[in-house]
């Protein structure tokens, strides 16, 4: 396991993770970003902020692994379920 820390930039201010979290490998940290910037996201209508902020991923080394735009979660977003009849 390697920790991994999830950083928010939001324009100049920055959000630092502290503590970080303990991962498997860098595409679960991706899997983790995802998840954190639609939490974060939930509060985007009382702070539109939040639509410009990045997480930035850092590992214990403090080496950025991956950088993530909150939007990117929204183009993410799985497609709703049908839920039957006709849909007008």
């Amino acid at each position: 396991m390697q920790r991994y820390y999830f950083h928010t930039h939001i324009g100049d201010d920055v959000v630092v993770d502290p503590d970080g979290r303990d991962l498997p490998n860098a595409d679960a940290a991706w899997d983790a970003a995802r998840l954190l910037a639609r939490q974060l996201l939930q509060g985007a209508d009382s702070d539109p902020q939040l639509l410009r902020a990045v997480l930035f991923v850092e590992d214990a080394a403090g080496e950025i692994v991956l950088e993530f735009p909150l939007t990117e979660a929204l183009a993410l977003a799985p497609a709703p379920e049908p839920t039957g009849g006709t849909r007008h």
